[in-house]
């Protein structure tokens, strides 16, 4: 039997929040994810802020391919306002649901506001949730004053905090679908600002944002991680009860680092959200997948976000379109036999790259060159002793450059 696919995206969380991965954090949803499945070490973002990991994630190409370089600002009068994710475009909820696939996001999209760029043009079933950056986790109001909380295509009231909404929609999902084949987006909200605990005020409604303080207590932080992590556990109870967990496959990550003047961790990595030092992009992620996956696995696999597609459509016995050629690549046998396609080269918004345990930056005074293997922390420039290294790489960065079209030079 096909499995079944639930994909837990986290908001702006660092690697070093989660006890998971030794952080100040306790998760026990997360915890129970890496001691019964797989914990990665090197996984990647492919992007370093919102909407261009989501348009990586749901093409399994890199997002400057589909024409979402950057954040989709919820404000009108800006540029990006009137980008999304072209309907036309291929994902893996369309091809699943081609397969007789049911699907459905709850929470973030972020891929365009227009209601031609709504989630059910790009192949869920059902969607529940937001189309901005954020809203008011208790009245659901985005920072432009518009109320932004929708079914489908119709914006409706739905009390509640975002977190607990997004939990229990999923949960409901899973056991709706307990004898279909499904595949499953819970898109968190959490740990994005602005920070509200579930007995908060609202900080937003009707109208422009009034000026009103936003906690940033690193207690506040906290409680938002346990409850999108309360929703993990509840996640895994779901398909326990259901009677599938040996035909379900659970993936989280972080779709970027934590904000570098917010109270959450990059530990041990330089730098955080919107920076293509490791900190804005190497993520926390865990694989579980009950009898399948091996319990307290570990990989150093470099590995990133648009992987999942191709991973997926594998796992799924889903041909990709002969007229699509994927970044990403498919790691089933990583999951199944921990078997992983070794070195390769990644990029980021034609700033950076990876190639192996090498990363280089390119900086305003200069190219910056990393042994990540020596040092994680990105902290010494060794680019004037390998200047071959540094030509190999920088030629490469601009290949990949124009042949996904950044343009002069920068995404």
């Amino acid at each position: 039997m096909t499995p079944n696919f639930i994909i837990i995206l986290a908001d702006d969380m660092g690697y070093g929040d989660s006890s998971a991965y030794g952080g100040w954090i306790k998760t026990p949803g997360m915890e129970r994810m890496a001691a019964e499945g797989l914990k990665f070490t090197d996984f990647h973002s492919s992007g370093v802020v919102c909407s261009p990991t989501r348009a990586g994630l749901l093409t399994g190409l890199y997002q400057q391919r589909v024409g979402v370089p950057g954040v989709i600002n919820a404000d009108p009068e800006h540029p990006s306002h009137n980008w999304g994710l072209d309907p036309g475009t291929v994902t893996f909820p369309k091809l699943l649901r081609s397969a007789g696939y049911r699907t459905a996001i709850f929470g973030k999209w972020h891929l365009g506001y227009d209601t031609r760029f709504n989630p059910v043009h790009h192949g869920f079933d059902r969607f529940r949730g937001y189309v901005s950056g954020n809203v008011d986790y208790i009245s659901h109001y985005s920072r432009m004053g518009q109320h932004d909380w929708w079914d489908g295509l119709k914006n409706v009231p739905e009390k509640g905090y975002t977190t607990h909404l997004i939990n229990r929609h999923a949960v409901e999902f899973i056991e709706r679908h307990r004898k279909l084949p499904f595949c499953l987006f819970v898109s968190h909200e959490a740990v994005h600002t602005p920070f509200q605990a579930p007995d908060d005020q609202p900080q937003r409604g009707p109208g422009p944002l009034a000026e009103k303080p936003i906690r940033d207590k690193p207690e506040t932080y906290c409680r938002m991680m346990q409850e999108m992590d309360t929703g993990i556990s509840q996640v895994l109870e779901a398909v326990e009860q259901a009677g599938i967990a040996d035909r379900t496959l659970v993936f989280f990550f972080s779709d970027n680092g934590a904000e570098l003047k917010g109270p959450g961790s990059n530990a041990p990595f330089r730098g955080g959200k919107g920076q293509v030092y490791e900190g804005g992009h190497r993520m926390p992620a865990l694989a579980w997948w009950p009898g399948t996956i091996q319990p307290r696995t570990e990989t150093t696999q470099l590995s990133i976000s648009l992987d999942l597609m191709p991973t997926i459509l594998e796992l799924a016995d889903v041909t990709v379109p002969e007229e699509l050629t994927l970044d990403g690549i498919g790691l089933g046998a990583l999951l199944t036999d921990g078997w992983g396609p070794g070195s390769r080269r990644l990029f980021w918004n034609g700033a950076a790259m990876r190639d192996g345990n090498w990363k280089l930056l390119v900086e305003k005074d200069g190219p910056a060159l990393f042994d990540l293997a020596k040092d994680i922390g990105e902290e010494k420039n060794v680019a004037a002793q390998l200047p071959d290294r540094v030509k190999t790489m920088q030629r490469a960065l601009d290949a990949w450059k124009q042949d996904v079209g950044v343009p002069g030079g920068s995404a």
